[in-house]
Parts: C-alpha cells; sequence; structure tokens
C-alpha cells in the first residue's frame, strides 16, 4: 500500500478561497507525503479534454470534470476526489485503510435527500439517487471499471451515470466512514471532537448568506489566515 496519496480538488472561479482553506487543511493535517491539485475546468477544456456542452443544472464547474480525476492520475495508484467546500479537521492518512484492490472507488454511501430547493449560490438543488456520493471519491485509477473513465466516456455519458458510478459494478463500491464526508445541515454532529472532514454542501462561510453553519468559525480562522483581507461574497 502506498505511503502517500494525490488528492485533486474541484475549483471553482466564483468560489477560490475554498479551495485554499480545504488545500490548506488537508497539508496541515497530513502525517504521509501528500500532493493536492486543483481540477481546473478551463485547463481541460484548453487541452481539448473536455469538451461537453454547458449544463444549466451543473452547480459547479468541476461538475462532471470531477471524473477526470483517475486520467489526470495516469489511471495508476489511489487518487481522491473531493469538491472545494470542504474543511479537514483528521488526517488523510487514515484514508489509506479503505484502498481495497477490488474496489474500483470508495466513498461515504450517504441516504441524502436535500431539504432546500436551491443552493448556496441560487443554483437548484436537485435530487438524485446516490446524491453526493461522488462529492469524495477515492479511485483505485488502475481499476478496469475506474480505467472506463476516459475523457471520451466523460465527455459522452449523462450526469446520472457518472454520478450515480454506474460505471463501476455495485460490489466494486467501497464505503468510507461518514464522518470523512459530513454533510453540513444534515448529519447530526458528533457527541465529542469534531467529523473527519466537514462538507458545507448547501452552502458555505465564503458566502453572506451562510454564516450561521456548524463549523463556519473554524473555517472563517482558515480563510483569514490565507487571507486577511477575506469577505464573504
Amino acid at each position: 500500500m502506498a505511503k502517500s496519496l494525490d488528492i485533486y480538488i474541484g475549483w471553482d472561479s466564483r468560489e477560490p478561497i475554498a479551495y485554499e482553506v480545504a488545500k490548506r487543511t488537508i497539508l496541515d493535517n497530513a502525517s504521509i507525503p501528500v500532493q493536492v491539485k486543483p481540477i481546473v475546468l478551463s485547463e481541460l477544456v484548453e487541452k481539448g479534454a473536455y469538451t461537453r456542452e454547458v449544463d444549466p443544472l451543473a452547480s459547479t464547474e468541476f461538475t462532471y470534470s470531477r471524473f477526470f480525476t483517475p486520467w489526470l492520475a495516469g489511471c495508476e495508484g489511489w487518487a481522491l476526489f473531493c469538491d472545494c467546500d470542504f474543511l479537514f479537521f483528521s488526517d488523510v492518512a487514515e484514508l489509506l485503510q479503505y484502498q481495497d484492490p477490488n474496489k474500483a472507488v470508495c466513498c461515504v454511501k450517504h441516504d441524502y435527500t436535500p431539504k432546500e430547493g436551491f443552493k448556496m449560490d441560487g443554483k437548484v438543488q436537485t435530487s438524485y439517487p446516490r446524491k453526493n456520493w461522488s462529492s469524495f471519491m477515492m479511485f483505485n485509477c488502475a481499476h478496469p471499471s475506474t480505467r472506463k473513465l476516459t475523457p471520451e466516456l466523460i465527455n459522452r455519458e449523462s450526469g446520472a451515470y457518472l454520478h450515480r458510478m454506474q460505471w463501476a459494478a455495485d460490489d466494486e463500491i467501497g464505503e468510507i466512514p461518514t464522518e470523512w464526508n459530513w454533510l453540513e445541515g444534515w448529519n447530526e454532529k458528533p457527541a465529542a471532537g469534531t467529523p473527519h472532514a466537514v462538507h458545507f454542501t448547501n452552502g458555505g462561510p465564503w458566502f453572506k448568506d451562510w454564516q450561521n453553519v456548524d463549523y463556519g468559525d473554524e473555517w472563517r480562522s482558515q480563510a483569514l489566515q490565507i487571507d486577511p483581507e477575506f469577505k464573504p461574497i
């Protein structure tokens, strides 16, 4: 088992500070060598790798580009993807124990139905099976099912096919504990301590209208250390 981890975070031009906080809190807590890289949609477009039409229901710039993670990792080893709206409290080295060579991908298998009709920035909040499973995925990049995720397939297939992980058999989808993709506003707070990683899935403290959220103070503290001039948008 590798004692390092490549991590790809979805980057969105509307919320770059969210990426920086996720990256900082990963690195600050990591006890193993970690490389954190952004998935920037415009770069994939410039390379000619990403050719999908604009989806009006896509809530972020990385709605589909997240599935390029195994390809960007050279279809080798393991690579973690997460959305940018994460705040990490724990060491990602703990995730290595879930790297089962028989699995194509591992994730938190949420049973989640959003209450809100709209997300943080006015985007429509859509509900679908396996909602939020794809917001935190640890890919076994060399697995035959994961290798199906070529640029051609990602550009061609539906959002449902990609996000519901229909490119892998059900028994090829491993499970990671909820604490690694703890949904703010949905999951119950732990009796003691903090989740391993908080996911501000409905909206985060970088938006003016989303200040009163669990772990918002901790997120703002990190943001101000990165950018003392930080102001919510």
